[in-house]
């Protein structure tokens, strides 16, 4: 299973120079490598190769690798939708391969510039360490807009050995509560809401103050300066968040040697309309990649995960079965109006879930079975 490893680099203002100048003339020859390749209709990178790579070099001074990457790199994204002219950011990220990178120990690298190579310190946390020997095929150098440099290492990671459960945990994802499972551990969106209202509290009123003194002369640094410093902050902290969540949901199921059925809320935004106060809020919720998370984190551990439709997951009564909207008769509270059950919404949506993913499980199984018999 391939993972990506995020390790800072430090460079030093010359060298910071030298890789911001490499990656804005890498990204310059591929925004007019696809020109030509749209211009000619073909994403084949033989093609390529054989008719621009002596101009590739010529025109914009790239190295041999650095040419052959940035064809390879073209001719991918260039296929993917052939009616669409791609087009390359000057910032946008630089794929390197072992030819042009490499590691020096596990405190330095040694990076091809178009002024030859150069050796950057790098620092990585104790996860990244832990799977940096396992690193595999092409990293990707980013620079952020805090002028931060990173590279996105590729990991290839053994899967685990999957387990067969008896029984599953079902997650309800939410608002309020980003995620619930039938056991009644709830995690909660308080955090994150703070965050985010702060944040968008802090960019309204520089807003403001920008507009003023862009009436009155030119933008004072120090806005500039604070706006770059908020710039993917929020987001970084739900990345955290979701993290952490789908960690304990995944250690949850492998110590109770469970599977996690996950409702499938794919397309929701577009299925749902929400009020005008609410779009902020919903525009950021980070569901999907919470559900990445916890797929992935479960693949290592070897546990099946199984996505399952939340329709009607909120309002079956649990316990009869009984299917009604007036189940729910509050955001957060369910009472069966057949056999009296009551409980937490998302609870019972997160009962349900599991119920239907264990159905599901049986299901494959026995495909399975019959396959190989």
């Amino acid at each position: 299973m391939k993972l990506t490893l995020q390790i800072q680099l430090l460079p030093d203002k010359k060298q910071a120079d030298q890789l911001k100048a490499t990656m804005e003339r890498f990204n310059q020859a591929c925004s007019w490598l696809a020109e030509q390749a749209f211009e000619i209709k073909t994403a084949n990178k033989i093609s390529l190769q054989q008719r621009f790579y002596y101009e590739l070099r010529q025109q914009f001074g790239l190295s041999a690798q650095m040419a052959s990457i940035c064809i390879r790199h073209v001719g991918g994204t260039y296929s993917r939708d052939k009616s669409v002219l791609p087009t390359f950011r000057s910032n946008a990220a630089m794929p390197y391969d072992s030819r042009i990178l490499s590691f020096k120990g596990v405190d330095r690298a040694s990076i091809l510039t178009l002024e030859g190579r150069i050796i950057v310190p790098f620092v990585m946390g104790q996860y990244q360490r832990e799977r940096f020997s396992l690193a595999k095929g092409e990293s990707d150098l980013v620079r952020r807009k805090d002028g931060k440099w990173f590279l996105l290492v590729t990991v290839d990671l053994p899967e685990g050995s999957q387990i067969a459960p008896a029984e599953f945990i079902g997650v309800d994802f939410g608002v309020v509560n980003l995620a619930t499972d039938n056991d009644g551990d709830v995690y909660t969106n308080t955090e994150t809401e703070k965050v985010r209202q702060k944040q968008n509290k802090v960019r309204r009123s520089l807003g403001r103050k920008a507009g003023k003194v862009k009436r009155e002369g030119s933008r004072p640094k120090n806005i500039k300066r604070k706006l770059k410093a908020l710039s993917g902050k929020e987001r970084r902290f739900k990345a955290n968040e979701n993290h952490r969540i789908s960690k304990c949901i995944v250690e949850k199921a492998t110590d109770t040697n469970r599977g996690i059925g996950l409702e499938d809320l794919t397309d929701i935004r577009e299925r749902t309309r929400f009020r005008k106060t609410q779009r902020d809020k919903m525009s950021k919720w980070s569901f999907a990649e919470l559900r990445g998370f916890i797929e992935y984190k479960a693949k290592l551990a070897g546990i099946p995960v199984i996505p399952v439709d939340p329709r009607n997951t909120s309002r079956t009564c649990p316990k009869c079965g009984h299917i009604e909207k007036g189940n729910r008769f509050a955001r957060g509270l369910f009472l069966c109006r057949s056999c009296g059950h009551f409980d937490h919404a998302d609870i019972v949506g997160a009962t349900n879930i599991a119920t239907a993913a264990k159905v599901a499980w049986r299901e494959v199984a026995e495909k399975r079975l019959t396959a190989a018999a």
